[in-house]
């Protein structure tokens, strides 16, 4: 199944954390949070200012990007499940060193 968000959304996918600490702690499931981070699957066409201009979005599939704890809609595509948030509820993209 394929999936292309509306207007100033994006779908993405959380990029998972490791289980252990830089001390070497192991961390429970019950006691991990969920991840932060992810990358993105695909982008809408682009958002509408006042006079109905459309816009483009800053992030693009493939970027990855930092995103407000508890931002986006869980949802299931193909037995995966994605995010689907507003452009606005990602705080940056992570560019590699």
């Amino acid at each position: 199944m394929k999936f292309r968000p509306l207007h100033d959304r994006v779908l993405l996918r959380r990029i998972e954390v490791s289980e252990k600490t830089a001390g070497g702690i192991i961390i429970p499931d019950t006691v991990k949070e969920k991840p932060m981070e992810g990358e993105i699957v695909a982008v809408g066409t682009g958002g509408r200012d006042e006079s109905g201009k459309v816009f483009a979005l800053d992030v693009s599939a493939g970027d990855r990007v930092l995103f407000s704890k508890w931002s986006g809609t869980e949802v299931s595509i193909d037995g995966e499940e994605l995010l689907v948030m507003k452009e606005s509820d990602i705080m940056g993209i992570i560019e590699a060193a």
